[in-house]
């Protein structure tokens, strides 16, 4: 069975885990979403990931982060961009989430990364999801 929204799949494993108070998460792998786990991590909404497994199996494990009171970092998510309805935005118009206090993912020409990122070096791309 094929999966038509892999990014979709995987933000929700990791807001289920984090509802669920999991220590790790793991989940089939790919490129793309090792490069948005490195934009998860940078942020610090995760600890660390790591991909493993040899092959066409291979599987990306995440370590999610909690607060000293056991809290999670992250506590919400939200896809943008689907395939259904692609989101696109300029360096200019690049959304801020709650103000600053999320961050929202951009897949653009020079990778995946942080609105911030892409508004530094000036490139828009297709809005893949909102944190916070």
């Amino acid at each position: 069975m094929t999966m038509t929204d892999p990014i979709a799949d995987m933000l929700t494993r990791i807001r289920n885990a984090y509802q669920a108070r999991h220590p790790v998460v793991e989940m089939p792998a790919s490129n793309h979403k090792a490069a948005l786990a490195e934009v998860l991590r940078d942020e610090g909404y995760i600890k660390s990931f790591g991909i493993q497994g040899d092959g066409p199996k291979k599987t990306l494990k995440i370590e999610l982060h909690y607060t000293d009171a056991r809290e999670p970092v992250l506590t919400g998510v939200r896809r943008i961009s689907k395939p259904g309805l692609r989101v696109y935005a300029d360096a200019k118009s690049i959304p801020r989430v709650y103000g600053g206090l999320g961050v929202t993912v951009l897949s653009t020409s020079k990778g995946v990364m942080s609105g911030g990122k892409a508004r530094r070096l000036r490139v828009g791309g297709e809005i893949l999801c909102h944190i916070w």
